[in-house]
């Protein structure tokens, strides 16, 4: 993990917080990296199985609770090794959390489960400016998740960041609808979770200074949107962006931005003409099918769907690393104007994600500004 010496501000004494990053593009510095290290497929719960197909979620019944196979773990390895030793090329500090043992059982008074993984630090945790949340998740295996990064936070803490935990929920029967099941194309949306208690995941969320996107999905209720909305203040807007994902989970291979003026859209999840009224003036840039893979594998055991040629991370404003294998991707953001930095990280999608997921920007350099007035 790395670490640095305490500094002070030139007013007052009081210390610079080494969290700071208002949106998705300002020139990166630090970043929080995930670990495979421990990596255990999660247990059996509705709310998990209600985003994979029926075959899918019958197999990870059976096998939740277990470590994930060596011949899924080793190649993901292997790339996640190369990503962050580019990250360093760039100049980027990286950051990891704690190796966890996932496979023990923890409980509550209400239920009991084993872990899933840290792998993704974009899920638990939320940076806005100078603060880091830890959300409020609806998975019961993610139940302790963030504790793997307590070293990393209470450091973070000391050096003068702001840390806050939103409440945690009981995550008990009342939160799930019993009788749910994925809609049709031709039905109303609707979500597995009840307004019980706030509930929400990071991910479900992108920043753009004074004003946040969401998407409301079956790991983030409207309460758990509100429960952020007002905790953040008259000095942010959070607005809602309409997906047409029977199983929404995440917006970030649905809807992402990219640069001042740019955002990326998933044309599968995203009706243009349905957008917030603030991006009229934005460039709505209309992201190209994914390649087809080839490992059938990879095909079986991906928990992300075919959108992670989506799931990019901002270097700064105009380079941005992006999936190797999706050239159609990389051809299409250079002719957006932006620098494209190929990278491998296919075979994390067993473990949540690609490049956006797999991180968490902790430090960015640029101010709190508002794009939309």
């Amino acid at each position: 993990m790395a670490t640095s010496t305490d500094t002070t501000g030139d007013a007052g004494g009081s210390p610079v917080s080494p969290v700071s990053s208002h949106n998705e593009w300002d020139p990166l510095e630090e970043v929080i990296v995930g670990r495979l290290e421990g990596a255990t497929i999660p247990s059996n719960h509705p709310v998990v199985a209600c985003n994979i197909p029926p075959w899918a979620a019958r197999l990870q019944g059976l096998a939740g609770g277990f470590e994930y196979p060596s011949l899924l773990i080793e190649p993901a390895q292997q790339e996640l090794d190369q990503f962050i030793a580019l990250l360093q090329s760039l100049g980027i500090t990286v950051t990891r959390p704690d190796e966890v043992d996932h496979r023990k059982r923890f409980s509550t008074p209400d239920w009991s489960s084993r872990g899933f993984c840290n792998t993704c630090p974009r899920d638990s945790m939320l940076v806005i400016g100078d603060e880091i949340i830890e959300t409020p998740m609806a998975w019961p295996c993610r139940y302790f998740e963030t504790h793997s990064y307590r070293t990393v936070l209470k450091d973070y803490f000391r050096r003068g960041a702001r840390w806050t935990a939103a409440p945690r929920p009981q995550l008990t029967d009342e939160l799930f609808d019993e009788d749910f099941s994925a809609p049709e194309d031709d039905e109303p949306m609707r979500y597995i979770l009840t307004e019980f208690e706030p509930v929400f995941d990071a991910a479900d969320f992108v920043r753009a200074g004074r004003d946040l996107f969401v998407t409301r999905s079956n790991v983030t209720n409207r309460m758990g949107i509100d429960w952020l909305r007002r905790h953040l203040g008259g000095g942010y807007r959070i607005h809602e962006i309409e997906s047409r994902c029977r199983t929404p989970m995440h917006i970030d291979t649905t809807f992402l931005l990219l640069a001042p003026g740019k955002v990326l859209v998933n044309p599968e999840y995203i009706d243009v003409d349905r957008l917030p009224d603030v991006l009229n003036s934005w460039d709505v840039l209309v992201a190209p099918e994914p390649n087809p893979l080839d490992e059938r594998l990879l095909k079986m055991t991906s928990m992300c769907g075919k959108w992670l040629n989506m799931n990019v991370l901002m270097v700064d404003d105009k380079r941005v690393i992006a999936e190797r294998h999706h050239t159609d991707t990389l051809r299409a953001l250079e002719g957006w104007g932006f620098e494209p930095i190929p990278c491998d990280l296919l075979h994390y999608a067993p473990f949540g994600g690609s490049f956006h997921c797999a991180t968490l920007d902790v430090r960015r350099r640029g101010t709190l500004e508002s794009y939309f007035d």
